[in-house]
């Protein structure tokens, strides 16, 4: 029976992967008087009153929602929020049993830009922070946009930024390991998506000394005219030379290859055309672009995936739970880039210097020390910046 097959039997048992569990035991008449009527009202009243207490008053402080409209679902595609359940359910599992954080699915059926953001809008007031999920590009991009802009809680798009975080705390440690400088290196990144321009933006943020886009026509150069607003943008901040030609022609002399695209994209040749002791990050799933026995034969120093069966297995679990759990912990208003660098050097620095080696740059998905090494990062860098 294939992993597959295995899912849907389990998920035919579970039916359903979260459930709500009352911390308040209603045993009493007391117990009942104390937790809903008639005592539930003064703390309404304190509410009222001061609308902050909601966090001291209620779980709000400790609950995220995970919003999707189910148009990127897991490689999947459009198939819609109903169909993407079961993942936003996986979501919160993770958030709950790696930082004891709560976390809610909502599915919404629309794909109007303008319905998802007030309908977010209109019920933020019930959580501390806002997960967005598998939804498609470019419209992840307008919809976060707005949402920041209109709340005052953390908004996180995960395909985004948890990559890109997760990515950074990789490179750093890559870098290292091949004993180079983040600010000299040239990283190419294949796959000009939400996540390709997410990881590519962090990146400059940390200090990389050139970057090159490349999506299907090719690399992203100065001199196009973009109708795509993003790749407009990204155009302006990346490929310092100008270069242009296809992934083949940006991979020579790299440093890095990111690739958050399609399977089977690279070859050998083009490994071999990279700068000395190269860096393979091949991201894409189920199939990377580059199968790392051959990115490892062709002279690739260091590789990563994000399979759990090849070491370096690039995830972001390593990242959502923990920077939620130190952004609520400290009330932070919203997720900046300070606050995702932190995070970065904080996974990264879980590998100890006597451990970083090429097959081990960052930890496993599944090492939950993670999580509050990540809270307490983004909790210092939050307060640092006044963001609270």
């Amino acid at each position: 029976m294939d992993i597959k097959q295995q899912a849907l039997n389990k998920h035919y048992e579970w039916q359903g992967k979260i459930e709500v569990i009352s911390r308040a035991p209603i045993n009493t008449r007391e117990d009942l008087s104390l937790a809903y009527t008639p005592g539930v009202a003064q703390a309404c009243l304190e509410i009222k009153d001061d609308p902050s207490l909601s966090y001291k008053l209620t779980r709000r402080k400790n609950l995220v929602a995970v919003i999707t409209d189910g148009t990127a679902v897991l490689g999947l595609g459009d198939i819609g929020g109903l169909a993407g359940m079961p993942v936003m359910e996986g979501k919160c599992c993770l958030f709950k049993e790696f930082a004891d954080v709560d976390a809610f699915p909502l599915c919404i059926k629309s794909k109007d830009v303008d319905e998802i953001v007030r309908t977010i809008e209109l019920i933020s007031d019930s959580f501390g922070g806002i997960n967005i999920e598998d939804i498609s590009a470019p419209r992840c991009f307008e919809i976060e946009k707005r949402l920041k802009e209109k709340l005052n809680i953390p908004v996180f798009h995960d395909d985004q930024h948890g990559t890109a975080v997760v990515v950074g705390a990789a490179l750093i440690n890559a870098v290292r390991c091949a004993e180079k400088k983040i600010e000299d290196i040239t990283v190419v990144i294949n796959g000009a998506g939400a996540a390709g321009i997410a990881i590519g933006k962090f990146l400059l943020e940390m200090g990389i000394g050139n970057l090159i886009m490349v999506d299907v026509a090719g690399i992203i150069d100065k001199d196009t005219d973009y109708e795509n607003p993003a790749h407009k943008d990204i155009a302006k901040i990346t490929n310092n030379n100008n270069l242009k030609g296809t992934l083949a022609d940006a991979m020579k002399g790299a440093d890095v290859f990111i690739g958050v695209s399609r399977p089977n994209l690279v070859n050998e040749d083009m490994v071999k055309s990279m700068a000395e002791k190269p860096i393979v990050f091949a991201m894409a799933n189920p199939e990377p672009e580059i199968m790392p026995d051959k990115a490892k034969a062709a002279g690739a120093y260091i590789v990563g995936t994000g399979r759990s069966d090849f070491p370096n297995q690039i995830n972001n679990v390593l990242v959502f739970p923990g920077i939620f759990k130190g952004a609520l912990s400290v009330g932070a208003k919203a997720i900046t880039e300070e606050m995702k660098k932190a995070a970065a050097y904080a996974i990264a620095d879980i590998v100890t210097k006597d451990k970083l080696c090429p097959e081990y740059i960052i930890p496993s998905p599944l090492d939950k020390s993670v999580a509050q090494a990540v809270a307490d990062a983004v909790a210092k860098a939050a307060e640092k910046e006044g963001n609270n």
